[in-house]
């Protein structure tokens, strides 16, 4: 089952898109609607939770240091002056650990620091775990100072209700592990009465001499950590109810399908619809050029003009709020002339001739409307399944298209004299960079693609691309039928007319080239039907349909 989703990873001998250097130049940044792009659901959900943890846990490490840090004043004071007996060196020593290691921890979890889930729950529990230790060893000493003095005890629980809220309020969690956590805050008062029953003769009879208190602090010790575990399940579900509904209208991006010159291509869900899609991004630390954000952003404005049912169809573009930039594209069951090529061999003529005269009314209507594609490739047309039809051609990607008559703006983003396009199929004006290439110049780039889909090599396929470049120039190509000989005497003709070095010598519109296309002899003799044959006759063919890819 093949689809867009299933496309191997562009070649770079055939794929590659060169854009020389120009002056950045800022994105349009206003219109663009401000949604997510989330990586689905799930995985995304964690993802927000584990840095909401990070940043939570920085804050309640600060806030604990905090309050343990004006204790701790308070226990300098008592330990100088021996205020209290109980008190000793070791746990004033562990006191001013605790306060320096929970700064240092909230220092340590700063916004560019790991972010891994694993570490996270081992600082959380250093920071908790460190606290706990301390509120039970300084009530187990208070315990043994009471009680012998007076034979009074005090009640743990308000310390520990501080500990418990805390983490319940700051620590994003589910309930099941935070009812763990604070399951055992809650019996450690429990167990410093036990303790102290066991250690200490007064302290037994203080814990004999206040029963009622002790059913208290067990009552309140109960009835507080329900609320709190309950507040911690209040607070998750509320949270992802909240992560759903910012997600209405957006995409859920599966998988990688491809990267290229402009970003990176995933296959994608539509959140309400539940339809796929294809979805163009740039992430922030790959478009921090202002050049690329413009040309992407262009690329966009440039292709919703098209309606043409061979060019690719665009649902919606936008930013995110972390500044990835991207746009929504439909899903194409298919392969491309790249993948075609590459996986089963060159392209019977009747076949390449049924493709190619989709590609030129595609790309006639960009003409019309005064759009040069500028990166006709291979990897950009794509043999498509669409409304039960097979061998539908799409032409993709406008990234590096360009206005005939080109304004200021688009003078700054592909500057005359700078080399841009795939230098195997590229045209002689773009490799000498003289002039700027109009039309001709798609019609050029389509006599490569035909060389490429007959023969299986581009027509010059020198090792390094200044060489390739200058061949564009100044070699003539080996006809296609020299390499291979099915190709008919007409159809040969008709590469090499486009391969012409002077525009003028070359068809001089893509309605010419379909015409010239159609004379061909092996013209009509690739159809629907023979389409749907081929791709049904293996099974790894087969493209995977609408419904079926998020099966």
């Amino acid at each position: 089952m093949r689809s867009q989703s299933d496309a191997t990873t562009p070649h770079p001998e055939i794929d590659e898109t060169v854009v020389a250097p120009s002056e950045s130049t800022d994105a349009s940044r206003s219109l663009a609607p401000n949604v997510s792009v989330v990586e689905g659901t799930s995985p995304h959900f964690s993802a927000i939770t584990q840095s909401l943890l990070r940043l939570r846990l920085r804050m309640a490490a600060f806030a604990l240091a905090a309050s343990y840090g004006v204790f701790l004043l308070f226990h300098l004071w008592q330990y100088i002056f021996r205020y209290t007996e109980g008190d000793s060196f070791e746990l004033l020593l562990f006191h001013c650990a605790l306060v320096a290691m929970l700064l240092l921890m909230g220092l340590y979890l700063c916004p560019k620091c790991d972010n891994r889930k694993p570490l996270l729950y081992m600082q959380e529990a250093l920071i908790f775990g460190a606290s706990a230790v301390f509120t039970f060893w300084i009530q187990f000493n208070a315990m043994g100072e009471c009680t012998a003095s007076n034979h009074m005890i005090h009640s743990p629980a308000p310390i520990w209700l501080l500990l418990i809220f805390t983490y319940a309020l700051f620590i994003p969690n589910k309930w099941p592990r935070a009812a763990v956590v604070i399951g055992a805050m809650a019996i450690a008062p429990a167990l410093v009465m036990a303790i102290g029953w066991f250690a200490w003769p007064d302290a037994r009879l203080a814990i004999a001499n206040n029963v009622d208190m002790v059913g208290k602090t067990v009552l309140v010790m109960l009835v507080c950590s329900s609320v709190a575990v309950f507040g911690v399940y209040t607070i998750n579900r509320l949270r992802s109810e909240a992560f759903r509904a910012k997600q209405l209208g957006q995409y859920h991006l599966r998988k990688m399908i491809g990267s290229g010159g402009m970003g990176e291509v995933y296959l994608a869900e539509h959140t309400l619809m539940k339809r796929p899609c294809a979805i163009k991004l740039i992430r922030p630390e790959k478009g921090a050029d202002g050049r690329v954000l413009a040309r992407f952003e262009r690329e966009v404005r440039l292709s919703s003009k098209l309606s043409h049912w061979n060019n690719i169809d665009i649902y919606d573009y936008g930013r995110t709020a972390d500044g990835t930039f991207y746009y929504v594209m439909e899903f194409l069951p298919g392969l491309s002339v790249s993948d075609l090529v590459k996986q089963y061999g060159p392209m019977s003529p009747q076949r390449a001739i049924y493709l190619m005269s989709q590609t030129c009314e595609a790309l006639s209507e960009a003409h019309t409307k005064g759009l040069v594609h500028r990166d006709i490739k291979p990897a950009n047309v794509f043999a498509a399944q669409r409304g039960g039809h097979y061998d539908v051609a799409k032409l993709l990607d406008f990234g590096l298209a360009k206005p005939i008559q080109a304004g200021e703006e688009d003078a700054q983003l592909t500057q005359e004299g700078s080399i841009t396009g795939s230098p195997l199929f590229m045209s002689p004006e773009q490799a000498s960079g003289e002039h700027e290439p109009d039309a001709r110049g798609d019609i050029y780039s389509l006599g490569a693609l035909m060389y490429f889909m007959l023969t299986g090599q581009a027509p010059f396929n020198y090792d390094r691309p200044i060489k390739v470049i200058i061949a564009h120039a100044h070699e003539r190509p080996i006809p296609p039928s020299q390499v291979n000989p099915d190709i008919p005497s007409d159809l040969d003709a008709v590469v090499l007319r486009c391969l012409e070095k002077q525009p003028q010598d070359r068809y001089q519109t893509a309605v010419e080239l379909a015409e010239a296309l159609d004379r061909c002899e092996a013209a009509g003799q690739w159809n629907r039907r023979l389409a749907q044959q081929w791709w049904n006759a293996d099974e790894r063919r087969i493209p995977v349909n609408e419904e079926e890819v998020f099966a």
